[in-house]
């Protein structure tokens, strides 16, 4: 479901009505989870926000998004938990375990087929047709994959193991998961280590002997008859298994001591640095610790990382900007009730100083380029022209037409050549033009044609290309260029006041610049901590904006002018961008 880019429609803070209600489904639909257990998976204080997106075969999706990472999903009334909950909670679904290999199929969008279980000692977990169940590799109990399935255990080994046996929803390294914070499963013991042993299962049943064989096998949707990927998984040991590069990354590095709480203490400390270090100055202070957290810290943040404060030792901001003030290299202060500002910083303390931007490796680059979604280029827009009927006969001597698209240097050198062509140029005067009949028709209003008899060059041209008609062209990187009439809308922002006295941000023509509304909304949600939504643009046609609670312009100026690389003059509304201190 997850296996391509999906579209966010809407992305808000629930209401405190649905975060109970949240509360009792998940209770009823997961009966094995405690009242305890619940109130840490639907957290009461605790920032929790209902994400409504359409996947990319138009399923219609909520997801429950806490502390940065998608819990839950909602299909159909029918609720999913994410691999990130199943690692807190891996006995929460029925948990059938298959071959290390298969992950990339299951990431790539295939469903699991029966050859490729592996089956324990104990036998196959019991579930009947359309449960919910949990697929897990050989190695590790955490899972990878959730699913539905496709029929009962009783079915399943009746036939032999053979044909589809889960229909996979959500996996490991899939595109919801990676809008969370990426982190790879834990490593959870098996409860089994041993490999299986059929015996049992076959006298139970009285299975086909090939059976044994099947299950050495990984067979998934269209690839029965690969038997390269089949003599690649069906002859591992659950050594040779564990030693698989597929599942590098499943597995914390024994040789790292540290804790994912340190590492995220590091993190938070490198981001600071960085900030102050490259990207602010003396002229910005005071300034807000939230900004400085949003605008700066966040964007510092190292390629596939996700820099998060409450799964830090620190917990807060305000707690982290304590111990740096108490380092000296920061001092904080509030200027306003319940509003802190960093009023200095240090930029010649050590930890400063002696602070090394780490250039990533080129075996690191090479693994982001392959796995990044293709990055955005601006395109190349073009102002033209395009001949009406009434200039038709000025440019006909030059081969063109009514109709036809000029740009302005062309039309510049279409008129001087007529000028000369047809000896225009006044005697006494080199600056002035003299105007005959068909100039005359072709750029003079009415009440001019008796008055005007010569024009300076520069006014001749302007008033040419006043009368064509104006058109643009829009070349995006790999396509053909596109024209169309009149003039570009440029990108507009503007800040409106809500009932509620509430600014918020609002942005719209992002698609004429080859931009999709919803990714520049999950975009400025992240950086901006505020609720982003889209909706259609009022009194344009098949067009969307995007709104973000507070004002968010010098957000939206860094993404559109550093990041996109857009020309200026194709933005309106920067200037109502905060002033440096003031209060959004």
């Amino acid at each position: 479901m997850f296996a391509k880019a999906f579209r966010v429609k809407s992305n808000t803070a629930i209401k405190g009505s649905d975060r109970r209600k949240l509360r009792a489904d998940v209770m009823a639909a997961f009966p094995t989870l405690g009242t305890d257990q619940v109130s840490v998976l639907v957290p009461g204080k605790e920032e929790l926000n209902i994400v409504k997106l359409y996947a990319h075969r138009g399923d219609a999706v909520t997801v429950y998004v806490s502390g940065g990472n998608p819990i839950l999903f909602e299909v159909e009334k029918t609720l999913y938990p994410t691999v990130y909950t199943l690692w807190s909670y891996p006995d929460l679904l029925p948990a059938f375990t298959t071959w290390p290999p298969v992950l990339e199929k299951l990431v790539g969008g295939a469903d699991l087929m029966l050859p490729g279980l592996v089956v324990p000692p104990a036998g196959l977990p019991q579930v009947q047709k359309g449960d919910l169940c949990a697929i897990a590799l050989l190695g590790n109990r955490a899972p990878v994959a959730v699913g539905v399935a496709a029929m009962s255990t009783a079915e399943m080994l009746t036939s032999g193991l053979k044909g589809r046996g889960f229909s996979v929803l959500h996996t490991y390294q899939d595109h919801l998961w990676r809008s969370g914070d990426k982190s790879s499963p834990p490593s959870l013991a098996p409860l089994a280590l041993d490999p299986p042993d059929l015996s049992e299962e076959k006298e139970s049943v009285q299975a086909d002997p090939a059976l044994q064989g099947d299950l050495r096998r990984l067979t998934l949707e269209g690839e029965e008859e690969n038997g390269e990927v089949q003599r690649m998984c069906g002859e591992k040991s659950l050594s040779e298994a564990s030693e698989d590069p597929s599942v590098r990354g499943l597995n914390p590095d024994p040789t790292d001591s540290k804790t994912l709480q340190e590492q995220m203490d590091e993190l938070v400390q490198r981001c600071f640095l960085h900030a102050l270090k490259c990207q602010v100055r003396k002229a910005d202070l005071p300034l807000l610790t939230s900004t400085f957290l949003g605008s700066h810290m966040l964007s510092c943040c190292p390629e596939g990382r996700q820099l998060d404060i409450k799964k830090s030792s620190y917990k807060k901001l305000s707690k982290f900007l304590q111990h740096m003030q108490q380092e000296q290299i920061i001092q904080v202060k509030e200027l306003s009730k319940g509003v802190e500002s960093i009023v200095a910083v240090d930029w010649k303390h050590p930890r400063i100083t002696s602070f090394v931007i780490a250039e990533p490796s080129p075996t690191s680059q090479t693994i982001q380029e392959g796995s990044r979604e293709q990055p955005y280029h601006p395109p190349d827009i073009k102002s033209l022209y395009c001949v009406p009927a009434s200039m038709t006969l000025l440019f006909q001597e030059s081969g063109h037409k009514k109709g036809s698209i000029l740009e302005g240097g062309e039309v510049r050198t279409i008129i001087i050549n007529y000028v000369k062509r047809n000896d225009l140029v006044d005697a006494d005067n080199k600056n002035l033009v003299k105007l005959d009949p068909i100039l005359c028709d072709c750029i003079l209003e009415k009440n001019e044609q008796h008055t005007i008899m010569k024009l300076p060059w520069d006014s001749l041209l302007t008033r040419c290309l006043e009368k064509l008609q104006p058109v643009y062209q829009v070349t995006f990187p790999g396509q053909e260029p596109i024209v169309k009439k009149g003039r570009i809308c440029p990108i507009d922002i503007t800040l409106a006041q809500r009932a509620s006295n509430k600014k918020v941000t609002v942005v719209r023509n992002l698609e004429a610049y080859g931009l999709d509304p919803c990714s520049v909304a999950a975009i400025l949600q992240q950086r901006c901590q505020a609720s982003a939504t889209v909706t259609p643009a009022p009194g344009a046609k098949d067009s969307l904006q995007v709104q973000i609670q507070g004002n968010q312009v010098h957000h939206l100026s860094r993404l559109l002018l550093e990041e996109y690389q857009l020309p200026r003059k194709h933005i309106q509304g920067l200037e109502k961008a905060p002033k440096p201190g003031k209060k959004k």
